[in-house]
């Protein structure tokens, strides 16, 4: 077994108890020079690799790459033999996310016609829009369903941008914006948008 400093030997047993191989954080007292000379000497040995952090599951970040997104830290194959671990069935997160990176394949969701979902994306496209009054009249829903379908269903499943503006005698009034749509699909007509999501 190769020998190891303790910092070497806390940050690999650290990092193979923790989902996917995450080496940090780093040991507590451990930062600035000191911390990126002992993860380069890990690297260079090859226990340690440098990979794209996943920030929708809050992995940790090692460094930021200036566009936004950042790296993060695991332990590999190697880094798991120097401390007596034996990587048969363990992979790593390198593994797991080049794998993924070869699949994956965005489906759009199907939006079908004469739903709940299909008659508030129609309302909303409609030039004056639609009050919360007018969307809990037509489908039913709670208020805070209304604005729940609108956030997640059309926001951030759909991708549809939905504004809202105070109208003199009506209130609140929603709308989606057109642009929006037209981003989804340039071809897409504001009026078929519910027609033609797929």
């Amino acid at each position: 077994m190769t020998k190891l400093t303790e910092t070497q030997t806390i940050i690999l047993s650290a990092g193979a108890q923790r989902p996917d191989n995450i080496a940090l954080p780093l040991p507590k007292g451990l930062h600035g020079a000191a911390a990126k000379m002992a993860v380069t000497k890990m690297m260079e040995r090859g226990w340690l690799q440098e990979v794209d952090a996943n920030l929708c599951r809050g992995e940790p970040l090692w460094r930021e790459t200036g566009d936004g997104q950042g790296t993060t830290l695991v332990v590999t194959d190697a880094g798991l033999l120097a401390i007596g671990i034996e990587p048969v069935v363990v992979k790593t997160v390198v593994d797991t996310r080049e794998h993924a990176a070869v699949t994956l394949v965005l489906k759009h969701p199907t939006l079908r016609l004469g739903t709940k979902q299909s008659m508030l994306i129609a309302m909303l496209q409609s030039p004056e829009g639609a009050t919360m009054e007018a969307i809990i009249t037509a489908t039913g829903w709670q208020p805070h369903s209304a604005r729940g379908a609108m956030s997640g269903a059309l926001g951030k499943k759909l991708g549809l941008v939905v504004t809202s503006a105070k109208v003199e005698g009506r209130g609140r009034v929603y709308r989606l914006l057109p642009s929006s749509i037209s981003d989804r699909n340039p071809s897409m007509s504001i009026k078929k948008v519910f027609l033609t999501l797929k």
